[in-house]
């Protein structure tokens, strides 16, 4: 659910925007604007996933044998990261132990490379407009709102 301060965003970019503010104010157009606002963003947006399966970057890319490397700290830090079952790489204190855990010779630092990789996502439209952050894959955003939004949430925002 958005914010009263995101619905003013919402309602601030709907007006300012010909292509959505051309949908009448209605719960047709809050359907067709929500529509558009769960669309990819384009251009391409990236934003910092809140939700990684750990398992996810555990078997895709992972070079188990650079973990038998860790110090016993390092290691310590990445096993704690992986037990939570998800990792929200929107965290910057998740970001610091990653790079702490996996910093050094080249071939750590490749698998940071691997994990950062499953950390990172295209935004939608909507995302795109309440993230904060420059949006490339270098340097992903952080999102203030996730997910996609219904057209009554659009009507909402349009009639605040």
């Amino acid at each position: 659910m958005a914010t009263p301060e995101q619905k003013a965003i919402i309602k601030a970019d709907i007006l300012a925007n010909p292509d959505l503010a051309a949908f009448p104010n209605t719960g047709d157009g809050g359907w067709a604007i929500a529509d558009l606002y769960n669309l990819p963003a384009s251009p391409e947006f990236i934003v910092w996933r809140t939700d990684t399966p750990a398992d996810e970057v555990m078997r895709n890319g992972m070079d188990w044998a650079r973990v038998d490397n860790l110090s016993v700290g390092k290691a310590r830090i990445w096993e704690w990261m992986t037990k939570l079952g998800t990792i929200n790489f929107a965290k910057t204190n998740i970001r610091a132990g990653i790079d702490a855990a996996w910093v050094g010779t080249a071939a750590d630092l490749a698998v940071r490379a691997a994990i950062y990789v499953h950390g990172k996502r295209p935004a939608t439209r909507l995302e795109k407009l309440l993230s904060t952050g420059t949006g490339t894959t270098a340097d992903p955003a952080t999102m203030g709102y996730e997910g996609s939004m219904n057209y009554t949430e659009i009507q909402e925002a349009r009639n605040s």
